[in-house]
């Protein structure tokens, strides 16, 4: 069983490096949003291109990542 309940959810506006994983995503949480990333927050980090969006979240015993590449079309990010 998976639950799902973040507390607030951060977007970063700066297009990221999709190749980074756990590690290089909790780096820019660091240096994007000054929060702690422990706090069960969910992190939200879009490609150049916009197709591809990659969120990060910790849910008290670890963290996990979601990724979603869309086929046609473009993520609207602020």
């Amino acid at each position: 069983m998976f639950g799902f309940s973040p507390g607030k959810i951060f977007v970063s506006t700066k297009p990221c490096d999709m190749r980074k994983s756990f590690d290089g995503l909790l780096a820019l949480i660091n240096r994007d949003f000054n929060d702690d990333a422990y706090s069960g927050n969910l992190y939200l980090f879009c490609s150049r291109r916009g197709d591809l969006i990659k969120a990060i979240w910790w849910d008290r015993d670890g963290w996990a990542i979601f990724a979603k590449r869309l086929e046609l079309g473009r993520f609207c990010f602020p």
